[in-house]
């Protein structure tokens, strides 16, 4: 699992249009893990990140979400909604497990796996400076602003 003072994997996935996209050349940016695209929690938690994207840019970090939904989910996804940042797909869920955000849940009960709603926030470098794991997805992004020293009003 990658955390605080490590730098993102060389590992490249297939943005929202189908362009290829390597985790390493992100730079600062924030990169949110998400269940599934059209769901409640993730559109509320994209949304929120929607409504702070110019903040977030103005401060230098770029917005990127992460989901093992297919290209055209995610494309659909962002189009519905108007997303301005990058989605990335990884259907086999190789990069959220070696990230920290694949694993384990428990939903009434139940336990399976999947994806584990998490925030790596990281430097130009791509060196991870925050790391935020199984949060909720309402109120996530006014954290993670407030985190970074933005103001959130």
């Amino acid at each position: 699992m990658f955390d605080i003072g490590d730098t993102l994997p060389a590992r490249t996935l297939l943005d929202e249009t189908g362009s290829e996209v390597n985790l390493a050349d992100l730079g600062a940016s924030v990169l949110f893990a998400y269940p599934a695209a059209m769901t409640p929690g993730c559109t509320t938690e994209a949304c929120d990140f929607r409504d702070r994207y110019e903040r977030l840019q103005g401060a230098g970090y770029d917005v990127v979400g992460l989901s093992p939904d297919a290209p055209e989910k995610n494309a659909a996804f962002r189009e519905a909604h108007d997303l301005p940042y990058r989605l990335l797909s990884d259907p086999d869920h190789a990069v959220l497990e070696e990230l920290g955000a694949w694993g384990m849940k428990k939903n009434y009960g139940r336990e399976y796996e999947g994806v584990i709603r998490s925030t790596l926030i990281t430097d130009d470098d791509g060196v991870i400076t925050h790391a935020f794991r199984n949060v909720r997805a309402k109120g996530h992004a006014a954290r993670i602003a407030r985190e970074l020293g933005l103001d959130d009003a």
